[in-house]
Order: structure tokens, then sequence, then C-alpha cells
């Protein structure tokens, strides 16, 4: 079943993570008919480094990786809610 989670999307050393919001559990994520090399080169242009979490509304469901035994969050599209950061 389709919904939308709200969250955080974190990337670093290859892989893209959602932490949701409500629950603070963490999904790998996988995206549905998008360039990796250009979701990669979104998130850090928006960024500026890996391992910082981006706000984000994620539409999509989840499915279950038999073989890492873990729950994985299949996107169909996504909206960048708010950028994390520290106050200089």
């Amino acid at each position: 079943e389709e919904k939308t989670y709200k969250g955080w999307w974190i990337f670093g050393e290859g892989n893209h993570i959602f932490k949701d919001e409500k629950t603070l559990d963490e999904y790998d994520l996988e995206f549905v008919d998008e360039n990796m090399e250009e979701l990669q080169d979104l998130y850090l242009a928006i960024c500026e480094m890996e391992y910082f979490p981006m706000e984000c509304s994620m539409t999509g469901y989840f499915k279950q990786d038999i073989l890492k035994n873990q729950k994985i969050l299949v996107v169909n599209s996504f909206e960048i809610l708010y950028i994390e950061g520290c106050e200089e």
C-alpha cells in the first residue's frame, strides 16, 4: 500500500537511508525510475556534505529484503521540505 512518510533523507558512502519522523526507524531507500547518480548529485548539491539530514516527504511503499531481513522504502516520488542545519 502506497503512503506518504515524513522524515529525513540521509545519504552517505553510497547508501540512501530514510529516518521516519514518527517512529525514528531507519530504512534503506530504493527510488523508482530515478538515476541514482543524479539523486546523489542532487543530495550533495543541497546538503553540501554526506550524512546531513534533509527533511523530506517520501511517497511509496515498503517491501521486505529477505536476505538482509529488513524493510526497504520504495519511493515513487518525494518532496524536499527543509534542510537541517546549524546556525552560524
